[in-house]
């Protein structure tokens, strides 16, 4: 165990939604004291025939986008993928080359520099649909512009509201859905342990783990009482999209940590999750 690492979760259980860095994530309970309850909520399932993405080559080479905003690392990596099905990897660099990339967080930038290419425009935590808009301000005059943005599983209605305000003319790219793991039992069991009161802090780190944790509760008739019962559970949000899914839910996170990233999340719940749940037995 890192010994800069304090195990204040005092063995706290602490539920984690987490699916494509379950093992990370437990581990990280773990090494902080905590006794992980893994329940990974969702899978990514690539959108098969995705004419919009194969498309965009084409469409890029022939300059008929200004701008390329990139929501997502999963989604730059998936995008490039679905588009080595019918070209080179040279011709998609060239064709990225061709227009202004705007990349929300590290992620994308990532995704990006694997490809020789970087960003013109970066986006700043907490990476969500307004901070995309702050920085284009401050980078591009959106009038008139033609922009693509990549979509990460969900729609981002308030991001293209924004950018057509802005005299933008906007076409989607979906790359990818969410949709629930295909063994969801480790998942009901996480959802019946939160109501049964075996459960000391619920991690949120996607806002699709909201959605499918409330939907096959209420598939089983128990969506009100998992609400009731997370009020007594320490609830700990990513960041800002997180914790408006929650807020939609009739949930208020407890903790969200300064930086959108898993880590910082977990530091966050060991630094008060003892307190904030004592608190909460004692209303």
């Amino acid at each position: 165990m890192d010994p800069n690492i304090k195990t204040n979760l005092n063995g706290l259980k602490v539920v984690s939604f987490e699916s494509r860095r379950a093992k990370e994530m437990a581990e990280l309970i773990r090494r902080y004291g905590g006794e992980p309850i893994v329940a990974p909520s969702m899978r990514e399932i690539p959108i098969g025939e995705n004419h919009a993405a194969l498309e965009l080559l084409p469409q890029l080479e022939a300059r008929g986008f200004d701008l390329l905003i990139l929501m997502t690392g999963v989604g730059t990596r998936t995008l490039n993928q679905a588009l080595l099905t019918q070209y080179p990897q040279e011709r998609i660099v060239s064709a990225l080359r061709k227009t202004q990339l705007a990349a929300r967080g590290p992620k994308p930038i990532a995704a990006l520099k694997e490809l020789g290419l970087v960003p013109d425009v970066t986006v700043p935590e907490p990476n969500t649909w307004r901070e995309v808009l702050v920085a284009l301000d401050a980078a591009v005059d959106l009038r008139g512009k033609r922009v693509a943005v990549q979509e990460y599983g969900i729609p981002n209605p308030e991001l293209v509201s924004g950018l057509e305000q802005r005299g933008a003319t906007v076409k989607t790219i979906p790359i990818y859905k969410w949709a629930l793991p295909v063994d969801i039992e480790p998942l009901r069991v996480a959802i019946q342990k939160i109501l049964n009161g075996e459960a000391d802090v619920a991690l949120f780190t996607n806002g699709a783990q909201v959605d499918h944790l409330f939907r096959l509760a209420a598939e089983d008739k128990a969506d009100e009482k998992l609400r009731h019962a997370l009020g007594n559970v320490v609830i700990a949000s990513v960041g800002p999209v997180c914790t408006q899914v929650l807020e939609q839910y009739g949930v208020k996170p407890d903790i969200e940590p300064p930086h959108p990233k898993m880590g910082s999340l977990i530091s966050a719940v060991a630094a008060s999750a003892q307190h904030l749940l004592e608190a909460k037995s004692a209303l």
